[in-house]
């Protein structure tokens, strides 16, 4: 037989585990599903587990490591007695009442539920080439508002063409000496004002007709290979700082075909963290598609608990 509890809450990055942390200290008792260490898009923790320093969380004016931040967040939440676990939801049925989802290879329901709240993340899509996993958090990111500080007089690369790429090439002018933007194409796809702004700063230049073939380094990045996409010429591009900007996408597999999701696959909210759907809300990254941050996710969390503590309320559940 199902298990039952009134809080549902999928995924464990800041999102989740804020959201954790309210529903547990307003006696909800909520089951935390995690996701699975071998997971590449739930893994417990999210995406901060794959982050070294830390320096723009509120709280920690010395920096802390993105896994010992979620350590943190974790123990907090089981503190104040939020039922944790290292497992995966396979299936998610939110057109009945209580909810209803299935962990790992379950064929009948493992837990039902009176509201869930959706923190699955969003991953960003990668290059898939060699150096890549070894290199990030070592001088590969996927987040300029996060890392750039630490690039302080370097020469970058960013890899991407579309308005994500030129918006972290800008921004990443106020550390880098150079920054490189690598496009497979001869032209971009951004927007005219942002290119505009690129073409117009003097730090920024272009290599077109470029793809990265890999990422070299010793201990951090030393370099990428690229090679024309036209020419076919291969060399090497010294930097110390490669920013992969080529998009993300949502983790929403679960309630795709059940929720309403804006035109970019992102979970559409209202009025805080509600969807269309009485009873599921959606904190961070998986509705998220501008800020991307570990605060504003933990923001969202907390938001998202009050609103399904409220909710219940006023149901009478």
């Amino acid at each position: 037989m199902a298990e039952h509890t009134r809080v549902l809450i999928v995924g464990s990055g800041p999102a989740g585990l804020t959201a954790a942390i309210y529903s547990a200290r307003a006696q909800l008792r909520p089951i935390v599903i995690e996701g699975e260490p071998s997971s590449t898009t739930d893994q417990p923790g999210g995406q901060l587990m794959l982050t070294t320093d830390v320096e723009n969380f509120p709280g920690f004016p010395e920096a802390i490591s993105g896994p010992d931040l979620m350590v943190k967040m974790r123990d907090q939440a089981a503190r104040f007695g939020a039922d944790l676990r290292v497992e995966k939801v396979h299936k998610l049925d939110t057109t009945t009442r209580p909810f209803r989802a299935w962990l790992g290879g379950d064929v009948e329901p493992s837990i039902t539920a009176d509201a869930v709240i959706l923190a699955t993340g969003a991953r960003s899509l990668m290059l898939n080439v060699p150096g890549e996993e070894r290199y990030l958090s070592h001088g590969l990111s996927t987040c300029a508002t996060c890392d750039g500080f630490f690039f302080r007089g370097q020469d970058i690369a960013v890899i991407g063409g579309g308005d994500s790429a030129l918006e972290e090439a800008l921004f990443l002018t106020r550390f880098a000496s150079s920054v490189t933007v690598i496009h497979r194409r001869d032209s971009l796809r951004a927007s005219k004002i942002m290119q505009e702004r690129a073409f117009a700063h003097e730090k920024i230049r272009f290599e077109w007709n470029t793809q990265v073939t890999e990422i070299i380094g010793d201990d951090n990045v030393v370099g990428i290979k690229v090679r024309g996409t036209i020419s076919e010429e291969e060399r090497v591009l010294l930097v110390t700082g490669v920013f992969v900007a080529i998009g993300h996408v949502p983790n929403t597999t679960l309630v795709t075909d059940q929720v309403d999701l804006e035109h970019n696959g992102y979970v559409r909210t209202t009025m805080g963290s509600f969807t269309n759907i009485d009873g599921l809300f959606a904190a961070g990254d998986v509705q998220d598609d501008v800020y991307r941050q570990a605060v504003t996710s933990a923001g969202s969390g907390c938001i998202a608990a009050i609103d399904a503590e409220r909710w219940l309320e006023a149901q009478g559940i």
